[in-house]
This record gives C-alpha cells, structure tokens and sequence, in this order.
C-alpha cells in the first residue's frame, strides 16, 4: 500500500509523464469521453493485437483525469479484454490513492468509463462485421 506521499506523487509523474498519450493510427475504436463539471476530455485509442489489449489516449483536463487515463492505458496495455474488463472503479481509485481522487470521482473514473465505451464500440463493430 502506497502512502499519501508516493500516491500523491504517482498522480503528479503519471500527468506530467503521461504513459500511451497518443493517437493510434490503426485503433480499432476511438471514444472520447467528457467532464462538463470540469471540462475534461479523455479521447481513447483502443485495439486488440494477439488477444492483447494495445490503448492509448489523448485529452486534457485536471491533474487527476490527465493521471488517472495515463496510469490507466499503463495498466491495459498487454492485457487481455477479460482482464480489462475485471478493473473496476474501486480498483482504479484505490490504486491511484482514494484518499486524494475520492472528492473528485468523476475526474478519476473518466478514463475507465471511456475505455469500456470503447471496448463496447469494438465489440459491436466486430460483431457487424462478422455479420456480414
């Protein structure tokens, strides 16, 4: 278990180094998702190569949605979608520190919500094109 300290400076690295912030030329789904309480934007970038999730996102926003998506994409990448889909927004918020992103919940779970509207978008535009 991290202490506030390390919590508070993983959110600080993950947005001021954000992993996987970037457009994906070949993505298979791209979703963007918003804040209007605070104006976040959280665009992801999703595909699945070899049973293995590749995301990436771009987006601007508050330190906390900016950090949650890096840390987020970090944690996907080179999973498979069941894995994906087990992360669940208890389990995002603990790892980012729920002490510090518990007052800002919708700022902290965008990316998360986004990636499975992603996910559901590929799903769909997989089973059309099996379909046909």
């Amino acid at each position: 278990m991290l202490t506030r300290q390390e919590q508070m400076e993983l959110i600080l690295d993950h947005y001021e180094n954000p992993r996987h912030k970037q457009a994906l030329a070949d993505a298979e789904a791209v979703v963007e998702g918003g804040n209007p309480g605070c104006g976040d934007i959280v665009k992801v970038y999703l595909k699945v190569q070899d049973g293995h999730v590749v995301a990436a996102f771009e987006g601007e926003g508050c330190t906390i949605s900016q950090a949650s998506a890096s840390y987020l994409m970090a944690e996907v990448n080179g999973k498979t979608l069941e894995e994906v889909l087990t992360i669940d927004q208890e389990d995002l918020m603990e790892n980012l520190g729920k002490e510090i992103v518990q007052q800002r919940t919708r700022c902290a779970t965008l990316s998360l919500e986004t990636l499975r509207a992603a996910i559901r978008k590929r799903e769909r535009e997989q089973m059309i094109k099996n379909s046909h």
